[in-house]
């Protein structure tokens, strides 16, 4: 698998959000979008994902131009989501909104699913919630969940659908680090398996501990791109956005 982006670029007005931004995503790297607030990460995401149109550049899925599909397409072809703010269906129990997404794999059982799951398989179902330590939780309302355990049924849903690309907009936003750890520690384990996984993150305990490669976004344009450990020392990515004290670099 991998995904190419060349030559994005996206104006909103007389203000370019995204310019010149170009990267290759092999299945089973993780590579993390990092930059400060107002960088153009959220929307390189969205023209990434179908959201927004780029006004140039191109966005190839193992060699197919994906520039021009819709969001649903995409999804079709292996290019999954999460978001800053969990996505999730309040009025779903746990066990039911990851049920859903694992019947949602094989488009012939959705007669079958009536809008909450019932075409996943039960012993399927079970393991999968008991991997992301949520079979206690099965059949609580996700609205009544506290937001550790959303991004968890958020992530576990995701992941359900068996993507080959994951798109990930501050996965751990609101987390502890040791929720967070735990969390990408799942996903390191899906890209250990072929997953490609393209995410943006503020914690840099995050960012360089589980990044293979990371790409810094300023004024929506890159300004530098490598391995973790290069990134915490380069002088132009520390002034720009880590700050002498933010971080060191990776023990």
């Amino acid at each position: 698998m991998k995904l190419v982006v060349t030559g994005l670029s996206k104006s909103f007005g007389a203000v370019r959000a995204v310019e010149d931004v170009g990267f290759t995503l092999e299945g089973g790297q993780m590579l993390a979008l990092i930059g400060p607030n107002g960088a153009g990460k959220s929307t390189c995401f969205q023209c990434i994902n179908g959201q927004l149109q780029p006004d140039a550049g191109r966005i190839a899925f193992d060699g197919r131009d994906v520039t021009r599909l819709s969001v649903a397409a995409r999804a079709r072809l292996g290019l999954g989501r999460t978001f800053q703010i969990a996505q999730v269906a309040a009025s779903l129990s746990v066990g039911q909104h990851v049920a859903l997404a694992l019947a949602a794999r094989d488009p012939g059982v959705w007669h079958g699913v009536r809008g909450r799951g019932a075409g996943a398989d039960p012993a399927e179902l079970h393991a999968w919630l008991e991997r992301f330590d949520l079979g206690a939780l099965a059949g609580r309302l996700c609205g009544e969940l506290p937001y550790p355990e959303l991004k968890r049924v958020e992530l576990a849903s995701a992941l359900a659908l068996k993507p080959r690309v994951l798109l990930m907009d501050e996965p751990t936003a609101g987390m502890t680090r040791a929720d967070r750890r735990g969390l990408m520690a799942i996903v390191k384990q899906e890209a250990a398996g072929g997953l490609a996984v393209l995410f943006t993150e503020h914690s840099m305990d995050v960012v360089f501990g589980f990044a293979d490669k990371v790409l810094v976004l300023v004024r929506g344009r890159v300004i530098a791109e490598g391995a973790p450990r290069r990134i915490a020392e380069d002088p132009a990515v520390r002034a720009a956005y880590l700050g002498m004290a933010a971080v060191g670099a990776p023990a």
